[in-house]
């Protein structure tokens, strides 16, 4: 078979052989002589049109597809291919190319759709001899050939106006087919800004999609920085909570000792009271003392009695007026240092009363962040 560089296209369906007669193959032999080339003359009917990738093969009579030839050219476009006249085309095949057996072969011209358009009568691959020199046709035969002759006639009209009508058919499959490339053009025009759009919204997709998996991994970083800052500000409470708890035991503490001290004070306030008391009988016992000693000095110069006994009684009266006073010194130290301790008494429960304030505040504005409540202990601390 004939090495190419390019195959002619082909198709494996069996065809019919209504097309066959649009291509006619002239000056067909009924044999070629091997050994030579031989030139295959054919004619393009006027409603063919032939193309570029149409070519001619040698097929093996019986046949089924175009995928069965021997051989095959290329054929030559007309000059013009616009006339409607019908057009004498030939190709010549190498010797080299061509079978080597005495089988029936035959032309067939197949376009580039793979469609046979126009099928040869067989001959044959085989030396000359005597037999074929004389022919003998007699009145039958030719009367035969002249009828055959007429009916393809007849059947080469009727396949010019089934040509006609099918020119008619592709006229309006063409313009329809215009439409639907058109209808095409528009949809691919379509689909295309669609495609474009979608693009740009997986490219907008993909943006807030990396945005949402970066806040994503900054609030995880920042609710593990808060379970840590929770769990800091819990052991604070914890801490905070005993401290509270340690203040309101020294806070009882002290109320204790302040209502002790002041028990104590209104005893000593009492006692200080008494010895005023005392202090102001003595005093006038003193004064009476005096007036009595004036009225004693009066007196002694009127009586005679002896001086040492009047200055004994003096001096036990004397004694007796600076123990007194002694006594009276020593209630008022010991007052003085009970209203004392009662002042600092005060003065520390309130500045742990400041520091609970404190406390309750700073476990308050740590706690508001985080949402969280926790009820403080009451510290009721009663100090008249």
């Amino acid at each position: 078979m004939e090495e190419t560089i390019e195959d002619p296209p082909t198709s494996a369906v069996l065809l019919d052989h209504c097309h066959f007669s649009q291509v006619i193959f002239n000056s067909v032999e009924k044999f070629y002589v091997p050994g030579g080339d031989i030139t295959c003359r054919y004619t393009l009917t006027q409603h063919f049109i032939p193309r570029r990738k149409d070519w001619i093969g040698i097929f093996r009579v019986g046949w089924k597809t175009t995928r069965e030839y021997y051989t095959f050219m290329w054929v030559t476009l007309p000059v013009d291919l616009n006339s409607e006249s019908a057009k004498q085309e030939e190709v010549q095949f190498k010797a080299y190319y061509l079978p080597k057996d005495d089988e029936y072969y035959q032309f067939c011209y197949v376009d580039q759709d793979g469609v046979v358009r126009g099928a040869s009568i067989p001959f044959q691959f085989r030396p000359e001899n005597e037999e074929d020199i004389l022919v003998v046709t007699t009145q039958g035969e030719v009367e035969e050939i002249e009828e055959h002759n007429k009916e393809l006639c007849k059947e080469n009209q009727e396949l010019k106006d089934s040509c006609v009508s099918l020119q008619k058919q592709n006229s309006e499959m063409q313009a329809e087919l215009q439409k639907k490339q058109e209808e095409l053009e528009t949809l691919k025009s379509v689909n295309k800004k669609l495609e474009q759009k979608m693009k740009e919204q997986k490219d907008c997709w993909e943006t807030e999609l990396l945005q949402l998996k970066e806040q994503n991994q900054k609030m995880s970083s920042e609710n593990e920085k808060m379970g840590v800052r929770v769990d800091q500000l819990q052991a604070q409470l914890l801490t905070q909570e005993k401290k509270i708890e340690k203040l309101v035991q020294e806070v009882q503490d002290k109320t204790e000792q302040l209502e002790h001290l002041k028990k104590e004070n209104g005893q000593l306030f009492l006692s200080l009271t008494e010895q005023k008391e005392h202090q102001k009988k003595l005093e006038q016992t003193v004064e009476e003392m005096k007036q009595k000693e004036t009225a004693a000095v009066k007196k002694q110069q009127e009586l005679t009695e002896p001086r040492s006994k009047k200055a004994a009684a003096e001096e036990q009266l004397v004694q007796e007026v600076e123990r007194l006073k002694a006594k009276v010194e020593a209630g008022k130290a010991c007052f003085l240092e009970k209203y004392k301790e009662c002042q600092r008494l005060h003065r520390q429960i309130r500045q742990l009363r400041a520091a609970a304030r404190e406390v309750k505040q700073d476990q308050k504005s740590q706690q508001e962040p985080m949402g969280m409540g926790s009820q403080e202990p009451a510290v009721s601390t009663v100090i008249g």
